[in-house]
């Protein structure tokens, strides 16, 4: 097993069922209670209880986890790693990296990199993103080490209670210092990967925009997201005339300056799924940003 979440009961839930305490106290997806019901998983003082029970006050109900693990192939491939507890793992994706296999690029992905870092450290999970980031996009990715953990963030993410901040570089000069793009994003085609400003059929996309310093031909932003849409700040930016450095899909090219667009995710603020305490992660900007204001400001 790999560990448990425990609960100590309170003067207000005696007379509840441990799985009514249970309920109001995790937020646990219907797979997982299933689970927890078939698999017996959940101990009261230790010792397996059925959920219809009603402990007394100062009992320990614990729920215990199964082990899973991922079968990706190991690869030497670094890990940056900026938190790690038992539920939760924030690293800072480094550009030109995918962060799950697919068809397209089933090998050299972080999650390869991941089966590594767990071999090197004696750890073993199943690797589930809790976010992802474009390859060419670099910053926060969250690794949920288990379902309840996943579960959680996907909730919050969903629920756009996740504060994620990212630092891009732009083309051309901003003239506002602060402004708010609110505009829906959809494909403009079914088969194509880009994506769009829809006047009709898109999703809701808000994104706010902060000038940070501004160069002869460019501009350093800071962005926050109120939603999650699939190249949000891609589309956003190119949709009020300043495409981010080096974004060739969406018209930034930048000979010279970036070889991918000069985007990063900088921060993010997530409720964490067991204290419930606000838990805020930051990533240093890659080297190649670095380089690229470098030579702006020079």
């Amino acid at each position: 097993m790999m560990g448990k979440y425990n609960h100590t009961v309170t003067q207000d839930e005696v007379g509840l069922s441990i799985n009514q305490i249970i309920k109001a106290n995790f937020k646990f997806s219907s797979r997982f209670k299933t689970k927890m019901k078939y698999q017996q998983l959940v101990d009261l003082n230790d010792i397996q209880t059925p959920g219809f029970k009603k402990p007394e006050e100062g009992d320990v109900i614990s729920i215990r986890l199964p082990q899973e693990t991922s079968d990706f192939p190991v690869e030497d491939i670094p890990v940056i790693v900026l938190y790690e507890d038992d539920d939760l793992m924030f690293i800072n994706k480094q550009p030109g990296i995918i962060v799950h296999p697919t068809k397209g690029h089933p090998h050299h992905t972080i999650a390869n990199g991941i089966m590594k870092y767990m071999q090197d450290h004696d750890q073993s999970y199943k690797i589930r993103f809790a976010n992802r980031i474009d390859m060419d996009t670099s910053g926060i990715v969250i690794v949920a080490k288990n379902a309840n953990a996943q579960n959680d963030i996907s909730h919050q993410m969903r629920s756009n209670t996740v504060h994620k901040q990212y630092i891009a570089i732009v083309n051309g000069i901003i003239d506002e210092d602060e402004f708010t793009v609110h505009a829906p994003i959809g494909r403009p085609r079914e088969e194509s990967i880009k994506r769009t400003v829809l006047e009709e059929g898109g999703k809701d996309a808000i994104t706010d925009v902060r000038v940070l310093e501004r160069f002869t031909n460019n501009t350093l932003v800071e962005v926050t997201l109120h939603t999650g849409r699939t190249h949000q700040i891609r589309v956003h930016l190119k949709h009020v005339g300043h495409p981010i450095t080096g974004d060739r899909l969406y018209g930034g090219d930048a000979p010279g300056l970036m070889e991918r667009q000069a985007l990063h995710a900088a921060q993010m603020t997530v409720r964490h799924p067991m204290t419930k305490e606000k838990l805020t992660v930051e990533a240093s900007l890659p080297e190649d940003m670095k380089n690229c204001l470098a030579i702006l400001r020079s």
